[in-house]
């Protein structure tokens, strides 16, 4: 058998077999012991592959090495299951050499396998995870307060997609209230006072609201363990699809427009949940406020009205599932990661700059959105000025 095939069929070769923990059947062949190649980590062989330094080999064995992931095929995004919800299946062409090169940096810094979370490892003997993502993991380490972070799934999938993700989660939150208020102002203009309780409402539901529409339409490296096979049709349908449906994909990997859609409508459920919910907070906070208002001053004024609390909720709930939804999985899948990022990846200071703008005005824009929505479904009523 030829070193070209014992490469395709991940044979390994080498004069020392003293150092490998497994035993392989060695046949009589002549090779370069230059060509082998063993990462070791902690004493044991992580990965034995033979790397062939002849491309003449690759006309003599196409059919082995279309098989050994070798030839940068790319991903295929009907995965059903097993595909580590990325929408690429096991055997996508990118596999191999993403393996490979995750192995090598973790080689390079010293670190095993065992050293680094349990759902990123097997992600990378997967071959999901491109040495890029473990080159961003290490240097997420070097701060003691986002290697706490990288402790939580979550958090650890879009700090590894976008390493300013908490950034922006600043900036939203930062910014929030204040834009949020001036655009109350600015819709309402001199009813802004005899409207307060109502601005007071919108604020609270705003800010409760702030962090998850930072956080659920982000970018995601996904590190989810392949899912049951006993799962039905439409949970391997949403497991597959991505977290933003216009984020870019891993190398080996890609989405069918299906599953980017999915993930509009996926986000669009958990976004209703948060805005219903952040909602009823305000809206509850506020009734208590007007009530103890009326209180206090002993009046039945007509314009302290309670807000009705259900409808409102719901309102709003719906109006974070389409506006919200939609406005937020294109601010960070289009304008920041395809757009923003590529032109000024070696600019950070002038990257965070673009996207504090552009969050701001997508944050004001939203503002003005949710009151001429609530006006128009009923949810609330301008006062006529005197």
């Amino acid at each position: 058998m030829s070193a070209a095939a014992m490469s395709a069929m991940r044979f390994t070769s080498s004069k020392d077999f003293t150092k490998f923990n497994i035993h392989i059947p060695i046949q009589s062949f002549h090779f370069n012991p230059s060509n082998s190649l063993s990462i070791r980590t902690n004493g044991s062989a992580l990965r034995h592959s033979f790397i062939s330094k002849h491309n003449n080999n690759r006309s003599k064995f196409p059919i082995l090495l279309a098989f050994s992931g070798d030839g940068g095929g790319t991903g295929n995004g009907n995965s059903s299951g097993g595909g580590g919800g990325d929408g690429s299946g096991s055997g996508n062409g990118g596999g191999d050499g993403n393996e490979k090169e995750a192995l090598l940096m973790l080689a390079e810094a010293g670190r095993s396998l065992d050293s680094i979370p349990a759902d990123l490892a097997a992600a990378i003997r997967s071959g999901r995870i491109p040495g890029s993502v473990v080159k961003r993991y290490l240097e997420l380490e070097t701060s003691s307060f986002t290697r706490w972070l990288l402790q939580f799934g979550g958090f650890r999938e879009r700090l590894l997609a976008d390493d300013l993700f908490l950034a922006k989660v600043a900036m939203e939150c930062g910014v929030g209230m204040f834009t949020k208020t001036a655009a109350e102002y600015e819709k309402r203009k001199e009813n802004f006072s005899k409207e307060l309780e109502i601005v007071f409402a919108d604020v609270v539901m705003a800010v409760i609201a702030d962090f998850m529409l930072v956080y659920l339409p982000a970018p995601t490296v996904s590190l989810r363990p392949p899912i049951s096979l006993n799962a039905g049709r439409i949970a391997k349908f949403f497991y597959n699809c991505p977290d933003n449906a216009f984020q870019t994909a891993l190398g080996g990997t890609s989405y069918t427009l299906l599953q980017r859609l999915g993930a509009i409508a996926r986000n669009g459920t958990k976004l209703f949940a948060v805005g219903t919910a952040s909602s009823l907070v305000g809206t509850v906070m506020t009734n208590t406020l007007i009530n103890a208002k009326k209180a206090v001053q002993k009046s039945s004024d007509e314009e302290l009205e309670n807000i009705p609390v259900l409808s409102t909720s719901v309102g709003y709930g719906v109006y974070m599932a389409v506006s919200s939804n939609l406005r937020y999985q294109l601010l960070a899948g289009v304008v920041e990661q395809r757009l923003l990022e590529p032109l000024l990846h070696q600019h950070k200071l002038m990257l965070s700059a673009a996207c504090f703008i552009v969050r701001t005005g997508n944050t004001y824009l939203g503002s003005l959105l949710w009151v001429d929505y609530a006006r128009l479904v009923g949810l609330q009523k301008a006062h006529d000025v005197e």
